[in-house]
């Protein structure tokens, strides 16, 4: 983890007046990964040092702050940080096997994002663009 995510996370939590507590340093420890990930490999890599319920709170908290989001599998989901502590990227979601997988060509994405709401006079303050879909392992 670089220090710089870890001051911002810590200012997140300051400035919303929460404290910064160790389970909360571990829990955002464990959220650091390039892949959005079920509560239960989130519960996995807190085992023995954080506990269920403590890990099921901070989780509702830190959506709440805009630490993480969800990434939704059909009726199920991910989660992930947000923008604040990884770059911004968009997904394809197989409905099959729930695999998720980063869109690599963002400047396409930004460059159609930036046409429309161009077009329209619109000033955007987030977006999400989400394909779900099935992947080739699950089209065989």
């Amino acid at each position: 983890m670089s220090q710089t995510e870890l001051v911002n996370f810590r200012a997140v939590l300051k400035n919303s007046n929460y404290q910064i507590t160790k389970a909360r340093e571990q829990l955002f420890t464990a959220l650091l990964n390039p892949d959005p990930q079920t509560i239960n490999e989130i519960l996995s890599k807190s085992a023995g040092k954080i506990d269920r319920v403590s890990v099921y709170r901070n989780i509702e908290l830190f959506e709440k702050l805009g630490i993480v989001h969800r990434v939704y599998i059909g009726w199920k989901y991910k989660i992930e940080l947000t923008d604040r502590f990884t770059h911004h990227h968009h997904h394809l979601t197989c409905l099959g096997c729930g695999q998720i997988i980063d869109i690599a060509d963002e400047k396409h994405i930004n460059e159609f994002i930036d046409r429309v709401t161009s077009k329209y006079g619109f000033t955007p303050r987030r977006h999400q663009f989400e394909i779900d879909g099935y992947c080739q392992k699950c089209q065989s």
